[in-house]
């Protein structure tokens, strides 16, 4: 999971080396050498000055130039705001969930075949049964979900720290509809929780407690009535660093491994691993701990990593997913995402990638055969009876908030009293930003007749820090505008007037900054531009990533309709449109 206080908070009508690998129940027979950098327990790690574009682009040549005879994979396998993932794996397919925080549907799961390519099939908390996030703030609600299976059913279980705390859903289908949730009651609170099913039938719980100087605390669980066997109790303390998290319990060759972070969330992240011959322990600590962790790596271009879960491919050979950020100049903004690393074993412990650290290339040779997933098409048409998987809501949407009926063809979004800045659920409908390099636009038909209205394009990362791209005004007085929050204040950085009909609204991102612009009458014109680093988790704060969307929202009721023909999210720099682009 995540933790307190290691952040800062025209239309389409005219359009490394894994070696060998341990068979299933056979540890200890794989050696490798263990050379890491660890400064010990409760270490103080500097935030280190992370690596500029240049530098990113350096490291992936470098490790192509290692090695490049073998079959390489590509770091992250799922970029772009996907933080605590969790991964199981029914025969040959692989199923992987991530957290969601305040926004709805909740707990994406994504399919792979090989471990590389995902492919997003649902979500496991689609109801306000399930989910309610009307009381979450930015960066609360869904913290780092568990995915099992066991038995012919999945099973996923989180944390709500908005509303109810921890539970867990089920299905037999994890494309389809899941179980309303099963209630943990507890006496106390905790947060992370995860299942273990042994193999003499009984089901543990496993959880962080205790806050910044816990530990992990366990119960065994009965599953037909969702009831713990007595209160969880602490089972392992850790190595000594602080918020010791998001706990998973295997069992491997009768040996029972506890695999938990440490350090915080952020820079000074590290997962470590302890064993013992029972699973209430005593833990005995690995002693190359910690197995993973990039916090002495200053200026590499992955940081933050920890946070993971352990998998065995249906080929036998070993893999930790885990969580991982991209900064640039010390700040990122794309949130933290999904890495993958292999491992291999030594003396019954587990080794990631050699103990070299991870890279945004990695060596692939040991991965189950590739399996490859048809691109999505980059423009939505708004053509079917249901918004696409990559979309989400901030909260809990209010039903009238958006139509894809009301005009055929067309998102209707309309706007309520609820603004971008309010701790509320804004007519607002949007996709995270998964690449610097990308662009997004969308065609708006928007005629308000009220002064109080507004509706547009928005990069969000919380109710304080968004940049948007707006159109407002009524009749002769309609304008195109470019605002920025930043920590809760307004700015207004650029306008335009702007003519009745329809209009592209258009945003380019890099690395660094963005550009909004848009096009009308066949003629494309920049607005202005504003930089990434204030909507960065170190200047926004919180745990997620900046999210692109479509919005709208009116003080005056009834409120007007801000029609979308079609939304655009495309990786890269080109733009799509062939209209001209005039300097501003």
């Amino acid at each position: 999971m995540v933790t307190r206080g290691s952040y800062r908070l025209g239309t389409k009508r005219q359009r490394g080396t894994v070696g060998t690998t341990p068979a299933q129940g056979d540890l200890g027979t794989v050696t490798c050498d263990i050379s890491p950098q660890y400064r010990g327990p409760g270490a103080r790690h500097k935030s280190p000055r992370a690596a500029t574009a240049a530098q990113q682009r350096h490291f992936v040549r470098g490790s192509r130039r290692a090695d490049s005879l073998r079959t390489m994979y590509k770091n992250p396998i799922i970029p772009g705001f996907h933080p605590d993932p969790s991964i199981c794996r029914v025969g040959g397919d692989y199923y992987l969930v991530t957290s969601t925080f305040e926004y709805f549907p909740g707990v994406p799961i994504f399919h792979s075949r090989d471990l590389v390519h995902w492919k997003k099939i649902g979500h496991c908390l689609t109801r306000a049964s399930q989910l309610e996030l009307a009381k979450a703030k930015s960066s609360q609600g869904i913290f780092a979900p568990t995915l099992r299976h066991k038995d012919g059913r999945f099973y996923l279980i989180t944390t709500n720290v908005s509303s109810g705390g921890n539970f867990y859903v089920t299905t037999s289908d994890p494309s389809t509809e899941w179980s309303d949730p099963h209630w943990i009651q507890e006496s106390g609170f905790g947060m992370d929780p995860s299942l273990f099913f042994d193999d003499d039938g009984k089901v543990y719980y496993t959880r962080h407690g205790g806050g910044e100087r816990g530990a992990i605390f366990q119960a065994e669980l009965d599953l037909a009535s969702a009831t713990l066997r007595g209160e969880a109790r602490p089972i392992w303390a850790g190595t000594g660093g602080i918020w010791p998290e998001g706990p998973h319990l295997y069992k491997i060759a009768g040996t029972y491994y506890l695999l938990s972070a440490e350090g915080g969330t952020s820079y000074g992240h590290a997962q470590v691993v302890a064993r013992s011959s029972s699973a209430w322990g005593p833990f005995e600590a690995c002693p190359h701990n910690p197995i993973l962790t990039h916090r002495d790596r200053l200026g590499h271009p992955i940081q933050a990593t920890g946070h993971a879960d352990l998998v065995q491919a249906e080929n036998g050979s070993w893999w930790l997913v885990f969580l991982g950020i991209r900064p640039l100049d010390s700040h990122h903004h794309l949130g933290r995402e999904t890495f993958l690393a292999p491992v291999s074993w030594e003396a019954g412990w587990p080794v990631v990638h050699g103990a070299h650290g991870v890279e945004l290339e990695m060596d692939g040779a040991h991965l189950p055969p590739a399996h490859a997933w048809p691109a999505p098409a980059p423009r939505d048409e708004f053509e079917t009876s249901a918004l696409g998987l990559d979309y989400l809501f901030v909260r809990n949407p209010e039903p009238d908030s958006h139509s894809l009926t009301a005009r055929p063809g067309w998102l209707r979004l309309r706007g309520n009293a609820t603004t971008l800045d309010s701790v509320g659920s804004p007519a607002f409908v949007g996709r995270r930003q998964q690449h610097f390099d990308c662009r997004a636009a969308a065609l708006l038909e928007f005629e308000p007749s009220t002064s109080q209205a507004e509706a547009g394009l928005t990069l969000r990362a919380n109710e304080e820090n968004h940049y948007d791209l707006f159109v407002h005004g009524v009749g002769a007085e309609r304008r195109l505008t470019l605002r920025a929050r930043r920590l809760g204040l307004n700015e207004i950085v650029a306008e335009t007037p702007l003519a009745s009909g329809a209009v592209e609204l258009w945003i380019r991102a890099t690395a660094e900054h963005y550009e909004f612009g848009y096009a009308a009458n066949g003629h494309s014109q920049r607005l202005g531009t504003l930089p990434t680093r204030a909507l960065s988790t170190e200047s926004a704060g919180g745990f997620t990533g900046v999210c692109i969307g479509l919005f709208a929202c009116s003080k005056a009721s009834p409120a007007e309709p801000a029609d979308f023909d079609w939304f655009e999210y495309a990786p890269g720099e080109a733009p799509s449109s062939t209209a001209p682009v005039s300097p501003s």
